[in-house]
């Protein structure tokens, strides 16, 4: 009873990240799992089936707190469900763990320009409102699917740094629609590792734990994200991305780093994460009425409708 309890206040904290921030749900799941003995596959089925409850009640609150661009849910969602089903059947019968290093490499790499230039510049403007391209959604959603199934996790640390990353749309809307379209992905892995596992290795009472959890604090993180400025959240998520693949590559075989240093280089990243955090709250609090949730709703709609559909069409995709 004790370890669903757990399990169950770990699904609830990995909803309030992964709502709030767009990402670590998947990943501090399945983390748990695997720590108790579970293996890979089974790990990232559990996690997925619970997902499919979760999901759908958090992407119904972030749509009930405008936090959803509904084009980016449909470009990016169906391949998405296919990178998905496709990675579920692989990590059945295959291990990915040698792409992991470099999956890291290149999601540090994204969260520290994320984490410089929401902290340096807050909001960049001169995209904000511009359209996301198929051409760019959907090999995104096709790797970042993929990448969830294999690894347990990974539809919000793929998707929400490269979304951010290309400044076309406001960090509330970039998490909320990730975190609406998992829905789609999380269906579509399950299925996958039920047509390859069938329920060989499933814990459903721990299912029923981790959704319960997830339900819970769902709305509550749909809430925040709605209302902290986008300079605070960009420099959140910048943070937790760098900390995050920071920690995967350090424990992966690729580096060989002892325990000390490793310790040092973790503390080294907080100091920097927190100290960014600070300067971004203080050029808010100087800058109020200009970095705010609705000013910069405001600001992405009034360049939404100062590009008329002609303009549209000669715009090249920087994303």
């Amino acid at each position: 009873m004790r370890t669903i309890v757990l399990i169950g206040l770990v699904g609830l904290a990995a909803q309030l990240v992964d709502g709030s921030l767009g990402m670590a749900y998947g990943v501090t799941t399945t983390t748990l799992l695997l720590a108790v003995g579970t293996n890979p596959a089974a790990a990232s089925a559990t996690v997925h089936l619970a997902e499919i409850g979760t999901t759908l009640v958090s992407g119904v609150a972030h749509w009930r707190f405008g936090n959803v661009d509904w084009k980016v849910v449909r470009r990016i969602a169906i391949p998405g469900a296919i990178g998905a089903f496709v990675g579920a059947t692989v990590l059945s019968n295959l291990s990915t763990e040698a792409a992991a290093p470099l999956m890291a490499v290149i999601l540090l790499l994204l969260g520290i320009y994320i984490l410089a230039r929401f902290t340096l510049q807050g909001i960049p403007r001169h995209h904000l409102g511009k359209p996301l391209r198929k051409r760019f959604l959907s090999p995104l959603g096709l790797i970042a699917g993929f990448v969830d199934a294999t690894g347990g996790g990974g539809w919000g640390p793929v998707g929400t740094p490269a979304i951010l990353a290309s400044g076309r749309l406001e960090p509330r809307k970039v998490i909320g629609s990730i975190d609406t379209s998992e829905f789609i992905i999380a269906v579509a892995a399950s299925l996958g590792f039920l047509f390859s596992l069938g329920s060989q290795g499933i814990n459903f009472a721990w299912v029923g734990a981790i959704l319960v959890g997830g339900i819970i604090a769902a709305p509550i993180a749909a809430w925040l994200v709605r209302h902290i400025p986008p300079r605070l959240l960009g420099a959140s998520v910048g943070g937790l991305i760098v900390l995050t693949n920071t920690r995967s590559l350090l424990r992966s075989d690729l580096v060989d780093v002892p325990a000390g240093v490793q310790a040092t280089i973790y503390v080294a990243v907080v100091v920097i994460w927190a100290s960014a955090f600070a300067y971004s709250l203080r050029e808010y609090l100087r800058d109020r009425e200009n970095e705010s949730s609705d000013a910069i709703s405001r600001a992405r709609e009034e360049r939404q409708v100062a590009v008329t559909p002609a303009a549209v069409d000669t715009v090249a995709p920087t994303g």
